[in-house]
């Protein structure tokens, strides 16, 4: 019912209270309307194993569609449109974050700036700018890490070789990830930093195929990164990323790499316990935080969100600086648990309806649906050439959990804000961690499905 015919039935019962009065039937009044999609009935008719939470908001923030909109559940990759709202709002839409080569003392020192998308074809630059300087091979080669907390990993509860699951640092090269290649039979296996123009070899992390039962194996020492790779798995030649948990010396070494191929010789890379000082030689500046924003939700990247989030909140690691996100959000962040800034955690917790609170409250005010990916479900279903309303969302996926949240405008111009959230909890707590578990892919795509059929019954509400 919309608000129009709410106020027109309020003032028809107070007219009908006075002595006397005859009320008309307010229906005969107004013209037919034909009769809305209910969201809940076409939630039941799906038949999804699991549970689906839905909230649909008008442009002015009341509830016109709700179905378990109380149930805290694992936003996922929802999560990113909360950060970027936060990093927005925090840290300015034009901030960037510099990468720089120092002259401290007797040492040449590359700085981390916390660049979540800093790549070897960056380092090649400042390659070329540092030779370019003049300068000369220095007594000492360190790196500085320490611009950001330097945690190993996102969350321990994935699989270690999952490379959006990367360890964290102020200093971040190539998503903190390394590029992994191999022949027929794990031939020529070999590791790079792999970049657009640039792709040397990475020195720092090995691998070689082993007679194991596990697809991969891992152990570090100091200095170095070991993998092993399953041979029953690389029978055809493949590839595929790979984590880094040693970002600083990845990051040297390949600079060192580069700097060599440039006729500059560095002495081994060392890590700086402290902050440098001293003149800068060369620098790199990230793209502005509203570009990084944007990519980070149209790419989902995990590493982004987490970086972006740890800079927003100048905390010390990612449950304290969920914490503070959710201080940020204060009303509208009431009753969630926000345990990092990718949704990677499965100890985040927001319900339906706190969602669509926070996209129609800071998310609004903060211009969201710019940055937002214009009809998202079109990716993995095809295009609608039935539908007539746009949607700009955020995808948010795990094991058995499929979401999406954002902004729905009708072909006439009605407007609404939403987040449906699917789980099937019983598989999703069975398959944490786990790389494509059984089932996972018809039902994700029967959850998406159902999103759009949803987001038709909205589009139904909202012209009513």
């Amino acid at each position: 019912m919309s608000l129009s015919r709410r106020s027109f039935l309020r003032a028809g019962i107070a007219f009908g209270a006075a002595p006397g009065f005859a009320l008309a039937d307010p229906l005969a009044m107004r013209p037919p309307v034909r009769p809305a999609i209910d969201a809940g009935r076409v939630v039941a008719a799906a038949g999804l194993a699991g549970e689906v939470g839905h909230a649909l908001l008008d442009a002015r923030g009341d509830a016109l569609s709700l179905g378990l909109a109380a149930r805290r559940m694992a936003p996922a990759s929802t999560m990113k449109a909360i950060t970027a709202a936060f990093a927005l709002d925090r840290l300015g839409p034009t901030h960037r974050f510099r990468t720089q080569i120092l002259r401290d003392g007797d040492a040449l020192v590359l700085v981390g700036g916390g660049d979540p998308v800093l790549s070897t074809d960056d380092l090649a630059a400042l390659a070329d700018a540092l030779v370019a300087s003049g300068v000369t091979t220095p007594a000492r080669f360190t790196v500085w890490g320490g611009a950001l907390p330097q945690l190993p990993q996102i969350t321990p509860e994935q699989s270690p070789h999952l490379a959006y699951n990367p360890s964290i640092s102020g200093m971040v090269l190539n998503f903190n990830r390394v590029h992994l290649g191999w022949g027929s039979g794990g031939a020529g296996m070999q590791l790079q930093a792999r970049a657009s123009r640039e792709s040397p070899r990475a020195y720092t992390v090995t691998a070689a195929a082993a007679d194991q039962a596990a697809l991969f194996g891992y152990r570090a020492d100091e200095d170095r990164e070991y993998w092993t790779v399953s041979r029953g798995a690389i029978r055809r030649a493949g590839s595929r990323w790979l984590p880094v948990r040693l970002p600083e010396l990845y990051a040297a070494d390949v600079f060192q790499t580069l700097c060599r191929a440039r006729g500059l010789v560095l002495p081994a890379p060392e890590i700086a316990i402290r902050a440098p000082q001293g003149p800068e030689l060369a620098g790199h500046d990230s793209p502005p935080v509203l570009e990084l924003v944007r990519d980070m939700l149209k790419f989902s990247t995990n590493l982004t969100a987490e970086v972006l989030g740890l800079h927003a909140s100048g905390r010390a690691d990612l449950g304290s600086s969920g914490a503070a996100m959710q201080e940020w959000l204060g009303d509208a962040g009431q009753g969630m648990r926000l345990a990092d800034h990718s949704g990677l955690s499965s100890g985040s917790r927001i319900s339906a309806f706190g969602m669509a609170r926070i996209l129609a409250g800071p998310g609004r005010d903060l211009d969201l649906p710019s940055v937002l990916k214009r009809n998202p479900l079109s990716e993995d279903l095809g295009a609608d050439p039935a539908q007539t309303h746009e949607v700009r969302a955020k995808t948010g996926t795990l094991n058995f959990v499929s979401n999406l949240a954002g902004y729905v405008t009708t072909r006439g111009g009605q407007q609404g804000v939403f987040a449906i959230f699917c789980a099937d909890p019983a598989r999703r707590d069975a398959s944490v961690g786990a790389e494509l578990p059984a089932g996972v892919s018809t039902w994700t795509r029967a959850a998406k499905s159902l999103q759009r059929d949803v987001i038709a019954a909205f589009e139904a509400t909202l012209q009513s």
